[in-house]
C-alpha cells in the first residue's frame, strides 16, 4: 500500500509541475501576444482567429473566431472605440492586429519591393494547387505575372462577357421551363447563380463551349469538364485548410475530387499546347481569358514568360475568384431585391427607358446605372473577399487615422511576424465612409464613380485589387437587365412569415472559402 501511495503522490508531483509549467508558459504567451499588437483593446480569446479551433467553433463570447467580424460588425468597433483592434489568444493561435479602417488596409496591401507586408506562406497553400498565380505571387515574381495577366481583359473580352450572358439567360430560361411559366419557385436562387457563373467563365475564361441544357457527365458517362470544374471549385476549400494527404484519405467525396483535378490538368496541359499552336500559327482566335493569356505569354520576352503551370495557375485563380464572388453577390442582390419593392421597381422602369423591350447592348452599360449600384450595395453588405491576411516582413509602424471627427494620425509599431487582418466587412460598414450602413441602400452609388477605390472597396484596394471586377459587373448588369425585364422578385415565405422575419431567417451570411448569404427562396413573377 506504502509503495501505491508514493507512486501516486509521485505522478501527482509530475502532473503539478507540468500544470505549472503549462500555465506560466501560457501566461507569458498571453502577456507576449498583448506586446506584439501594442495593447490595442480588442478580443481576449483561447483560440486566435484564424485558428482551426476558432474556425470550427461557432461565434460566442468566449470565442469570437473570426466570424464575430460579421456577427458584432454594427457594434463591436464603437463599442472598443478604435477602428484597429488587437486579437490575443491564451490557448493557440498567433496574436493579430485587425483593422476596419480603409487607409491602414492600404498601408499593409498596397505592396512593392519596398513594402514591409506581404502574404503569410500558409496562406497560399490551395492558391497555388494548380501553380504559382497572380493571386499568390509577391513581388517581382507578382509583376511579371500582372505584366501578362493583365492585358487579357480587353474591351473584346468585355463584349464576349455580355454576350454569352444574354445568350445564357435566355437558355436558362429556355431549359428550366420558364417560357411556358407565369409564376416560378425557386427554394434557393444560388442554384441559378452558381450555374450561371460557372458557365459564364467556362465560356468567357476557359473557352469552353458550355451550355445550360448540357448533362452533367460526359456522354461516355465519365466526368465532363463541366463537372470537374463544378467539383474543383466546390471543394476547393479542401486545399487551403487542409495537408494535402488528408485529401487521399479513402472517403468518396475525396476521391470523386483527386478526379476531377487530375482530369482538368490532364485538359488543361493538353489547352495550352493546342493553344499556342494557334497562336504561332497566326490562327484567328476567341477571346477568352486563356486564349488571350496564351498569346500574351508568347507575344512577350522570353524572360518574363510564364511556363504552363503559371499560365494554368493563372486560369484557375481566376475561375475560383470569377464563380464564387460573382454567384453569391447575384444571390445577395436577388434576394435584397425581392423584399424591397420600391428599389425593384426603380430598377425596373430604368431597364426599360434604356432597353426597351430589345436586346440589351454593351453600349447599354453606362446608362443603367441604377442595376449596376443594386450589385455593388449587395457586395458591399455582403463583401465575398471578408478578410484580406498579411504579415509584417519586418518591424514596422502602421499610422492610425485618429477616430472620426478628429484629425491626424497615431503611429502604432508593429514586430516582424505581426498578422495582420483587413475587415473588409468592418470597412464596408464603417460610418466613417458609409452611413445609413445596415440598410440596402443603392442610391449611394448614383452618380458615384464605382471604379474608385476611395468611394468602393470591396472589390479590394491598390494594385492588388481584383482584376476581373468589370468582368463580374458586366456578367451581373446583363443578367440583371434581362431578368429584372421579364420577372419581378418576390420572397418565398413560409407560413404565417412576414418580409422582417423572412429577411433575419435568409440574408445572413454563410463562409466558405468566401462569403455570401444562406440559401435564398424567391418566386419569380412574370411581368404583364
Amino acid at each position: 500500500m506504502g509503495v501505491m501511495e508514493s507512486l501516486l503522490a509521485n505522478w501527482t508531483s509530475v502532473l503539478a509541475a507540468f500544470a505549472i509549467v503549462f500555465i506560466i508558459s501560457k501566461v507569458n504567451r498571453f502577456v507576449n501576444g498583448l506586446k506584439a499588437v501594442n495593447y490595442l483593446p480588442g478580443p481576449r480569446a483561447p483560440f486566435g482567429p484564424v485558428s482551426l479551433p476558432g474556425l470550427m467553433l461557432p461565434t460566442s463570447w468566449w470565442n469570437p473566431g473570426l466570424f464575430y467580424v460579421w456577427k458584432w460588425r454594427h457594434h463591436y468597433y464603437k463599442a472598443k472605440g478604435s477602428e484597429t483592434v488587437g486579437f490575443v489568444s491564451w490557448l493557440s493561435g498567433r496574436p493579430a492586429i485587425i483593422t476596419s479602417n480603409l487607409e491602414v488596409a492600404k498601408q499593409v496591401t498596397l505592396g512593392g519591393h519596398k513594402s514591409s507586408w506581404g502574404k503569410p506562406i500558409q496562406e497560399k497553400g490551395g492558391i497555388v494547387l494548380f501553380g504559382m498565380n497572380l493571386v499568390a505571387a509577391e513581388g517581382e515574381v507578382w509583376r511579371k505575372h500582372r505584366r501578362i495577366v493583365g492585358p487579357t481583359f480587353t474591351n473584346d473580352l468585355y463584349q464576349l462577357v455580355w454576350q454569352k450572358t444574354y445568350h445564357t439567360y435566355h437558355e436558362m430560361i429556355e431549359v428550366e421551363g420558364w417560357s411556358k411559366k407565369d409564376t416560378v419557385s425557386v427554394s434557393a436562387v444560388q442554384s441559378l447563380t452558381f450555374k450561371l457563373a460557372l458557365l459564364i467563365i467556362g465560356n468567357c475564361g476557359f473557352g469552353f463551349n458550355f451550355h445550360w441544357h448540357e448533362p452533367p457527365t460526359a456522354p461516355d458517362g465519365s466526368m465532363s469538364i463541366q463537372e470537374a470544374l463544378s467539383t474543383v471549385t466546390s471543394w476547393n476549400t479542401l486545399d487551403l485548410f487542409f495537408p494535402k494527404w488528408f485529401t487521399k484519405l479513402p472517403v468518396p467525396q475525396f476521391k470523386r475530387y483527386n478526379t476531377a483535378y487530375d482530369k482538368l490538368m490532364d485538359f488543361m496541359r493538353v489547352q495550352v499546347s493546342e493553344r499556342r499552336g494557334l497562336v504561332r500559327g497566326g490562327t484567328q482566335l476567341r477571346n477568352d481569358v486563356f486564349t488571350m493569356l496564351v498569346k500574351a505569354n508568347e507575344d512577350e520576352e522570353s524572360r518574363f514568360r510564364l511556363d504552363d503551370s503559371e499560365l494554368i495557375g493563372n486560369v484557375f485563380v481566376l475561375l475560383l475568384a470569377g464563380h464564387e464572388t460573382t454567384a453569391h453577390t447575384l444571390g445577395a442582390t436577388l434576394g435584397l431585391l425581392a423584399i424591397h419593392e420600391v428599389i425593384q421597381d426603380e430598377v425596373y422602369e430604368e431597364i426599360m427607358s434604356v432597353v426597351g423591350n430589345r436586346a440589351p447592348e454593351l453600349s447599354d452599360f453606362a446608362q443603367l446605372e441604377k442595376v449596376t449600384s443594386v450589385f455593388i450595395e449587395a457586395l458591399r453588405m455582403f463583401p465575398t473577399a471578408f478578410i484580406v491576411v498579411r504579415e509584417a516582413f519586418e518591424d514596422t509602424v502602421l499610422r492610425l487615422p485618429n477616430p472620426l471627427g478628429q484629425e491626424g494620425t497615431t503611429n502604432l509599431p508593429v514586430q516582424k511576424g505581426t498578422q495582420m487582418i483587413v475587415d473588409m466587412i468592418g470597412i464596408q460598414n464603417n460610418p466613417r465612409y458609409f452611413d445609413v450602413n445596415k440598410k440596402f441602400e443603392p442610391r449611394r452609388w448614383w452618380g458615384v464613380s464605382k471604379d474608385s477605390e476611395e468611394t468602393f472597396s470591396a472589390f479590394g484596394v491598390g494594385p492588388r485589387a481584383c482584376i476581373g471586377r468589370k468582368f463580374a459587373t458586366l456578367e451581373a448588369v446583363c443578367f440583371l437587365t434581362c431578368l429584372l425585364r421579364d420577372w419581378k422578385i418576390e420572397p418565398s415565405m413560409k407560413e404565417g412569415e412576414t418580409k422582417r422575419e423572412w429577411q433575419a431567417r435568409v440574408l445572413d451570411a454563410r463562409f466558405t472559402i468566401t462569403m455570401g448569404v444562406k440559401d435564398v427562396p424567391v418566386r419569380f413573377v412574370r411581368r404583364k
